[in-house]
């Protein structure tokens, strides 16, 4: 790993080889394994010579009694034997025998051509010529022996088996990736990466204190933090794109394969511009308030569904909403007009303290909401990735708010 070449690149090119492998450290012989892939002993150990000169890392000690794992190995093992557990189930749906005759570039294709719908884009994503692409699904379709992708006037369209497999080859190259950061961290490496999925309040209040914390201990690690709709960022964390997300919790989960850690628990609050009129009435009622414009989360968030049971009562919403999550939109908007805002009371705090904005004197309890973060079920981090959740948990005690 001192070459300059990423480990995870080299291994994910012969899956082949890690079956070999993996069969390797179940069995402690060349002999076993030969006959368990069909192989001759000389092609067993020259592909476990080939993996360990790509990884410049001894995988396995030789004795007289056989090959036993090192611990290097070991690390590489599990991560290998998650990422066969993804993928098989998917290619024994298709043929069992893709087991043996699947390649990486196929899988890549195939994950490309499924996203794009388009040969010329897939190709253009992966720095191919469209002819290499085509070449490849048509040869996986043929040891499939059957269509994964129909043709139509709209485009390239998987099948519900290619879409399975698709999804299932991400989430294999994803751990045979996390494979590197794992034998890197061994060797007491900086390597990998963090990707956050993040919602508006974890923007403003968790990430930026627990990015601090993280790079006085990783300071060379890149983070990643990506921002859009709920809905598309659980997609990333489902295909393996995204390590984790930060942000309010859905009640109940989203869908069965994602895990949900509650970390603290978040009210609403209805802010205004410093010199807004109804800071000098008291409390307002709800007429008042459906008077005003608003600045407020789009529809299906669970801030907009408290925005909108504020005024069930009336019958009515008011007239006047911008749709939007974004902080800084708001307190501008708000500083020019008489607009009001409603969002999260811990990502509106540090404006307020600093009197950008001004809170309405409303009792608003009710609205708690628990704030935390989303995994993959039975997602396995690297110690990186680890690190920054427990920082993240550490943030949240330490402003006070206790998971």
């Amino acid at each position: 790993m001192n070459n300059g070449k990423s480990p995870a690149s080299q291994i994910q090119h012969n899956l082949r080889h890690l079956r070999v492998f993996l069969t390797v450290v179940t069995t402690n012989s060349v002999t076993k394994t030969a006959a368990a892939c069909h192989l001759s002993q000389p092609a067993v150990t020259q592909a476990l010579s080939k993996i360990e000169r790509e990884l410049h890392t001894k995988l396995f000690t030789r004795t007289p009694t056989g090959l036993f794992a090192t611990a290097h190995g070991d690390l590489l093992a599990k991560r290998v034997r998650r990422a066969f557990a993804y993928l098989d189930p998917a290619l024994d749906e298709l043929s069992p025998r893709l087991r043996m005759l699947t390649t990486t570039s196929q899988l890549r294709a195939l994950i490309a051509v499924r996203e794009c719908e388009n040969f010329t884009l897939a190709a253009k994503r992966l720095g191919l010529a469209q002819p290499t692409v085509h070449r490849a699904i048509t040869q996986f379709e043929e040891e499939a022996g059957r269509t994964l992708f129909d043709r139509t006037s709209f485009g390239i369209v998987a099948t519900k088996a290619a879409n399975g497999l698709a999804q299932a080859a991400r989430l294999a190259l994803a751990e045979l990736a996390q494979a590197e950061v794992d034998l890197a961290d061994a060797n007491d490496e900086e390597a990998g990466q963090i990707v956050i999925g993040a919602m508006p309040l974890s923007r403003s209040f968790v990430l930026p204190r627990a990015i601090a914390e993280f790079r006085k201990l990783r300071p060379k690690t890149p983070i990643h933090v990506l921002e859009g709709p709920y809905a598309d960022l659980l997609s990333g964390l489902r295909r393996g794109e995204i390590d984790f997300l930060i942000g309010a919790m859905r009640d109940p989960p989203p869908i069965g394969d994602v895990e949900q850690r509650v970390l603290f628990t978040d009210t609403i609050v209805v802010v205004a511009g410093k010199d807004h009129p109804l800071l000098e009435k008291g409390v307002p009622t709800t007429e008042q308030l459906a008077s005003f414009p608003w600045v407020v989360g789009q529809v299906g968030t669970p801030i907009r569904r408290h925005f909108d049971a504020m005024f069930e009562g009336l019958g009515r919403q008011p007239l006047s909403i911008v749709e939007s999550s974004s902080l800084i939109l708001m307190r501008e908007l708000l500083d020019r007009t008489n607009h009001l805002g409603c969002i999260s009371f811990l990502q509106a705090q540090a404006e307020i303290s600093r009197g950008l904005l001004k809170a309405l004197p409303l009792e608003l309890g009710h609205t708690a909401r628990p704030i935390g973060v989303t995994c993959r079920a039975e997602w396995l981090p690297t110690v990186g990735q680890q690190l920054f959740l427990d920082l993240v948990i550490q943030t949240a005690r330490t402003a006070g708010i206790d998971p």
